[in-house]
C-alpha cells in the first residue's frame, strides 16, 4: 500500500493503453510517454505493459506501508527521501515509512513510478489506465491525490530477495551502482525535432505551409492536456477549402484547425478527427512531445515512412537492450 500524503498537479495510473475499442469510441489512455512506463516496469521485476503511475509536472509526497522495490524514469521531478536525491533509471529499494517527496521538474514534465509487483486496481477494458473524462481505470476512475491509499501487487520471489539483498541490515532505503541506460530522455534529445511523415491531406496544404512546418518553431500552448497537444506558431493554410467528414485519426497525428495552428493527437485523442491532417508524428518521438509543458518549442522534420520503420526497429532493439541487461543484472530473467 502507498498512502499518498500531499496534492499534485495530475497523477494517474497508466500503462500501455486500452486496445481493441476505439470502434466502440473508448479511446486507447495509456502512459503518454510509453518507452519511459516500459523501463521503470522492467526495473522493478514487472511485465512492460504493467500499470504505473504518472505525474505530471509536480509529484506527490508519498508512505511506502510496506518494504517496497520502486523505480523512477521519464522526467527528473527531483525525486527524494528525506532531502536525500534519489537516482533515476535504477531499481530502488525502501523500507515501509519510507516518504518519497519530490521538487521542481529538472529535465521533462511527465514522470513514472512504477512498483514491483505493480498496482492493484481493476482491469477495464483489459487496461489499468486511468481515464479520467469517462470515470473508469486506474484508481476510482480518477487522478490521484492527497488521502489516497494505493494497494500495490504482490512482487516475485526473486524480487523479494533482490531488494532484501539491496537493503541489507539496517538501511531504510538503497539502490544498486548500475542503472539503465536511457537513449532518448536527456537534453539534447528532447531539443530534437519531432520527426513526421505526410498526413492524408499532405498534399491539400500549401507549399508554404509544407515549408513552416519544416522550419517553423512552434510553442506549445497551456491548452494541451493528454488528448492533444495545440500549438502556436506559423499558421498553416490549405491550397483551397476543404470539406470533410470524420475520420480516422491516431496517437502522433498533427491536425490543422482553420485558424491554422496544429494539433498532436496524444494518449487520450478520439477515434476519429475532422480537421485536415497535414502530418503523422513518428511512434519513437510520441514520448519525446509528451516530455514537453506549456511554453515549451517543437519544431519538425519530415521523413519517410520506411525511415520512420527504421527508427522504431532501432528503439525497439536499444529496448531488447535495456531488457537484457536488466536481467544480467539482477537474475530476474534466469
Amino acid at each position: 500500500m502507498i498512502h499518498i500524503a500531499s496534492h499534485s498537479l495530475v497523477t494517474t495510473i497508466q500503462d500501455l493503453g486500452r486496445i481493441g475499442y476505439q470502434k466502440y469510441g473508448i479511446n486507447v489512455s495509456g502512459a503518454m510517454d510509453p518507452l519511459s512506463l516500459r523501463a521503470a516496469n522492467l526495473l522493478v521485476g514487472n511485465r512492460e505493459d504493467a500499470g504505473a503511475i504518472e505525474m505530471t509536472l509536480i509529484g506527490p509526497d508519498m508512505t511506502f506501508e510496506e518494504d517496497t522495490l520502486l523505480s523512477l524514469t521519464g522526467a527528473d521531478l527531483s525525486p527524494n527521501i528525506h532531502g536525500i536525491p534519489v537516482p533515476m533509471y535504477r531499481p530502488v529499494a525502501v523500507k515501509a515509512g519510507t516518504v518519497l517527496s519530490f521538487g521542481r521538474p529538472r529535465l521533462g514534465v511527465r514522470g513514472y513510478m512504477a512498483v514491483a509487483g505493480g498496482f492493484d486496481v481493476p482491469c477495464v477494458m483489459g487496461s489499468q489506465s486511468s481515464y479520467a473524462r469517462a470515470g473508469i481505470g486506474g484508481f476510482e476512475g480518477r487522478p490521484i491525490r492527497a488521502g489516497d491509499s494505493i494497494p500495490t501487487g504482490k512482487p516475485s520471489e526473486k524480487v523479494k530477495k533482490y531488494m532484501q539483498n539491496l537493503l541489507g541490515k539496517g538501511k531504510k532505503f538503497a539502490w544498486p551502482s548500475w542503472f539503465a541506460g536511457n537513449f532518448y530522455m536527456n537534453e539534447k534529445s528532447l531539443r530534437e525535432p519531432v520527426r513526421y511523415t505526410e498526413g492524408l491531406q499532405y498534399d491539400s496544404f500549401t507549399d508554404k505551409s509544407h515549408q513552416l512546418l519544416e522550419e517553423g518553431h512552434f510553442i506549445v500552448t497551456a491548452n494541451s492536456d493528454r488528448m492533444g497537444y495545440r500549438l502556436s506558431g506559423p499558421k498553416l493554410g490549405l491550397t483551397a477549402p476543404l470539406e470533410m467528414i470524420s475520420e480516422m485519426c491516431a496517437l502522433g497525428t498533427i491536425q490543422v484547425p482553420p485558424e491554422g495552428n496544429p494539433i498532436i493527437l496524444m494518449a487520450e485523442h478520439q477515434s476519429c478527427a475532422g480537421y485536415p491532417e497535414i502530418g503523422q508524428a513518428a511512434l519513437v518521438d510520441i514520448g519525446r512531445i509528451a516530455q514537453k509543458g506549456p511554453k515549451d518549442t517543437l519544431c519538425f522534420k519530415k521523413i519517410s515512412r520506411e525511415e520512420a520503420e527504421d527508427e522504431y526497429i532501432f528503439m525497439e532493439k536499444k529496448m531488447r537492450e535495456i531488457r537484457e541487461g536488466i536481467s544480467y543484472r539482477t537474475g530476474w530473467g534466469e
